[in-house]
């Protein structure tokens, strides 16, 4: 077992003075027939055993404190201690015996100062502070009297020695001292500091904790959030893709069913089946998230062309299509939104407008692009929103505010019962 420097100390502060007492006691005794008389001799001895009861009495107290408490050695007042701590009252009066019977024996035989020495060591943890260095001081003239030869000095010479002597054990004393207090704070101050640094870490910890907790927290999120946008992504483009080309081919089933003769009906089928070819492409290109097969290989006014010509084919409406400003080259995004925006608005003009002409212009403006659909067909009330149906009607517009949207753009609706419809979408030209 390894014993540490305090617990040596403390040791040494309940043994010591029976240790110094008992060679202090030695010496006089073998030298007591030149300093001390018969009387004098009685008298060390009537003070030897009061010292010593004195300490034992001292240690007995110590032991019921710390039995009622339960604290440890370092209990303030009972005994020096190596850490921060006020001395009690029975503490000072403690020193002050014992430092009084130190001086007695002492003036009876100057070896007695062996044990009065050990009032350097424990001075500042049993009295007071602002006591410490009277009892140090106290304790350097019982030191300085038996290093001059004896107490009181005798002679002129002995008085100039005692006042030497007493100013370098008190000038040891106090500056051991001073040191012994700045070691003291020192200790105390770093032992402030772990104790703050081990604060700090366990908040640290905690916070490191909660930064986990909440990193764990928004992946969930974002995760969530990503699959609802994808969710978002798929119906949009199951809207523009499969659904209306299901509807295009019903369309051209039913014109063919209806169709007076053999060749109007054969017309008719095949555009049904090159409907469910382009429909199917479309899908497979919307799972894995491809641009429209009409950007594959051309750029959007070019696409929006051939799309507005097939529309107008099949539908048999006037419409026209026109380009304005300086041409840009747009980012892949933009053009897929602008190109599905133009579908669903011609799609729900053939479905719902019945309109007899129709207008598609594609406009480039300095920092964004615009694009404006226009029917002149039955219209409808802007502020009657559509219920939404099984067959998917009434999400094509808010579909096209949802694409306009995830590029900080936005589409706008003017129309009225009777008098047409005209949708216009505005993107940032440098978008996404």
């Amino acid at each position: 077992m390894t014993v540490t420097v305090e617990e040596r100390w403390r040791q040494f502060f309940r043994w010591g003075p029976y240790g110094l007492l008992g060679i202090a006691a030695v010496i006089a005794a073998v030298s007591a027939d030149e300093f001390m008389d018969r009387t004098e001799r009685v008298a060390a001895g009537v003070l030897l055993a009061a010292v010593i009861l004195l300490h034992v009495a001292w240690d007995q107290r110590c032991r019921r404190v710390v039995a009622a408490t339960g604290w440890g050695p370092e209990l303030p007042g009972c005994g020096p201690v190596l850490v921060p701590g006020a001395p009690g009252p029975a503490s000072g009066v403690y020193f002050l015996l014992r430092t009084t019977l130190a001086f007695a024996l002492t003036w009876l035989s100057p070896f007695f100062s062996i044990y009065a020495c050990i009032g350097y060591f424990d001075a500042t943890h049993l009295v007071p502070r602002r006591f410490s260095q009277a009892g140090l001081l106290v304790t350097a003239v019982i030191m300085a009297g038996s290093q001059s030869g004896s107490l009181p000095p005798v002679s002129l010479v002995q008085w100039f020695a005692f006042g030497g002597l007493f100013a370098l054990n008190a000038c040891l004393a106090v500056g051991f001292s001073h040191l012994d207090t700045k070691k003291a704070e020192k200790a105390a101050e770093r032992a402030a500091t772990i104790a703050e640094l081990g604060r700090a870490n366990s908040r640290l910890e905690q916070a490191l904790a909660e930064n986990a907790a909440l990193q764990a927290q928004l992946l969930l999120q974002a995760r969530e959030a990503g699959v609802a946008d994808e969710r978002r992504r798929l119906a949009a483009e199951i809207h523009d893709t499969i659904a209306q080309g299901l509807t295009g081919v019903v369309t051209q089933l039913q014109a063919a069913s209806a169709a007076p003769d053999t060749e109007r009906a054969e017309a008719h089928l095949r555009r049904a089946a090159d409907l469910a070819r382009h429909s199917l492409g479309e899908a497979r290109r919307s799972v894995r998230n491809l641009s429209p097969v009409a950007l594959e290989h051309d750029a959007l006014p070019e696409a929006l062309r051939k799309t507005v010509a097939d529309w107008a084919e099949r539908t048999g409406v006037d419409t026209r299509f026109t380009v304005t400003g300086a041409e840009e080259p747009l980012h892949d995004e933009v053009a897929a939104t602008l190109l599905r925006i133009a579908q669903e608005a011609l799609s729900n003009a053939a479905r719902h407008s019945g309109a007899g002409r129709a207008g598609v212009t594609l406009s480039y403006m300095g920092d964004e692009i615009t694009l404006d659909v226009r029917d002149d067909g039955r219209g409808f009330d802007p502020l009657a929103r559509p219920e939404r149906s099984g067959d998917g009607g009434g999400f094509g517009l808010d579909g096209m505010r949802a694409r306009a949207a995830r590029l900080a753009g936005s589409v706008t609706v003017e129309t009225a019962p009777g008098e047409g419809t005209a949708i216009s979408a505005r993107v940032p030209l440098g978008a996404p």
